[in-house]
């Protein structure tokens, strides 16, 4: 995810190429479909892990710091 981020900086600066931007460009979309596959792969594990005697079920997360529902505890 980092080295697609730091592509698109490079090509929103406007300073390659259209060779370059082409390259760059292609490489980008081979990270961008890597990054689809790990993100979907990720969302099965999550699937298969959160069944349970083939039933899925709701696992309650708790709210990250930036979750306004951490701000306030009442707000569910």
């Amino acid at each position: 995810m980092a080295e697609l981020e730091a592509l698109v900086v490079q090509m929103e600066r406007g300073e390659m190429s259209l060779e370059e931007s082409l390259q760059t460009f292609e490489r980008g979309t081979v990270l961008a479909r890597e990054c689809q596959t790990a993100l979907r792969d990720a969302e099965q594990k999550v699937q298969l892990l959160s069944q349970v005697n083939g039933n899925e079920q709701l696992i309650p997360m708790t709210p990250g710091p930036n979750d306004p529902e951490a701000l306030d505890p009442h707000a569910v």
